[in-house]
């Protein structure tokens, strides 16, 4: 259905968006000490939000970090609809591509956070000024998030929602123009091993620590492959673990006091930090159970919960006909395997749903983004908040 709003959306602005967002680097530097940062990105949005129309506020988030909120307001009596965007990326080292040279070729713009998520957020950005640029007047406000920090643990996001409320929000995470309803969450666990240091020519004193640590792994795996690979969502598949970091030992000739395992345990919805903190502490009590000398404790020390929506979510039915009028098509209902900001979204009580472009290569050495589907998100976008806001 062309629309006003929806025929205002340009190709050629979205695409010059797209390269421009692209060019600069936003490395996250929680994940790359020397990343530069998401303040330079922000503030080029800022400056574009604002000859848009738009009301433009920045949150600071450290050194060289921001995210920028863009609001367009309404006349009033409308709901208020948010939409959420990550400004960060991974590293760029090792790509095999020029990650900050958005080449456009055979339909794929290509470049570090094409897909993920420069693209969807050029597409929200321009469903936001084709609504401007037709005259659309809408009751409710649109409040466009750029987020930072969304590759670690999303400062930028729970910054927003300390500040902001709406009645329902669009997280433009790469979905393939389809609607996703449902993601997994994850949880970084520690787990700390005790020993007893001694010479190494005197086991009768000695816990090996590291050793000790061997039959938790050995028991972890099981766990893995048994329990929760039974574990299994329609959506989103099945719940995991796996052990990310290990450490442990001083000196060859001494035995260990100690040996640290960091763990990631991939939750699926109806699972929360309670299912993840009563799982370890069954574990290693059955450990010590079997053998008097292994003694460790566990630390949930990060926490990020699943999310889920109810396809009969007004925000899901308003994406699904939005899909409907402008592409022609039922959208799926469909999950991730990935965890994103829009659990933190629910959280804060914002019903929320995942659109966005399409895409391949988030955090691989090519990442490319598919151009037509960002102009089909931001059409999508724009029937949305039309409809939403008035």
């Amino acid at each position: 259905m062309a629309t006003p709003e929806v025929s205002a959306v340009s190709e050629e602005r979205t695409l010059r968006l797209l390269r421009d967002l692209i060019r600069i680097k936003s490395v996250n530097p929680s994940l790359v000490p020397s990343g530069n940062g998401e303040a330079e990105i922000a503030h080029f949005l800022g400056d574009y939000m604002r000859k848009m129309g738009l009301e433009v506020r920045y949150q600071e988030l450290g050194p060289a970090r921001a995210n920028v909120i863009g609001i367009l307001k309404g006349v009033g009596g409308g709901k208020i609809l948010l939409l959420n965007g990550h400004i960060d990326t991974v590293g760029t080292e090792g790509m095999d591509i020029d990650p900050l040279d958005p080449k456009l070729e055979d339909g794929k713009v290509y470049g570090r956070g094409s897909v993920d998520m420069k693209g969807g957020v050029a597409a929200m950005v321009e469903a936001v000024d084709a609504l401007v640029r037709s005259g659309t007047r809408l009751r409710g406000d649109v409040i466009v998030t750029c987020v930072g920090d969304e590759e670690y643990v999303s400062t930028g996001t729970e910054a927003v929602v300390r500040e902001y409320r709406a009645d329902a929000a669009v997280n433009c995470e790469p979905s393939g123009l389809n609607v996703v309803i449902a993601h997994k969450g994850f949880a970084w666990i520690r787990i700390a091993v005790e020993g007893k240091a001694a010479h190494g020519s005197l086991p009768s004193e000695g816990v090996d620590a590291i050793v000790k640590a061997g039959h938790f792994l050995v028991e972890l795996e099981k766990m893995g492959c048994g329990p929760l690979a039974k574990k299994v969502h329609p959506l989103v598949g099945q719940a995991s673990v796996h052990a990310s970091f290990i450490n442990g030992g001083k000196e060859l000739s001494t035995y260990p006091d100690r040996c640290v395992i960091e763990l990631e345990r991939r939750t699926i919805p109806g699972e929360n930090r309670d299912t993840v903190e009563e799982e370890m502490e069954a574990l290693l009590k059955r450990l010590s159970s079997h053998d008097p000398a292994f003694k460790a404790k566990s630390d949930v020390f990060f926490y990020r919960p699943p999310f889920e929506v109810a396809p009969e979510e007004p925000i899901v039915q308003v994406l699904r006909r939005s899909c409907v009028e402008v592409l022609g098509r039922e959208p799926e209902f469909s999950g991730s395997t990935a965890w994103l900001d829009s659990a933190i979204l629910k959280d804060a009580g914002i019903p929320t749903a995942i659109f966005g472009a399409s895409g391949w290569g988030a955090h691989s050495a090519v990442e490319w983004v598919d151009f037509r589907s960002v102009v089909d998100a931001a059409q999508v976008l724009c029937r949305a908040i039309s409809a939403f806001c008035a």
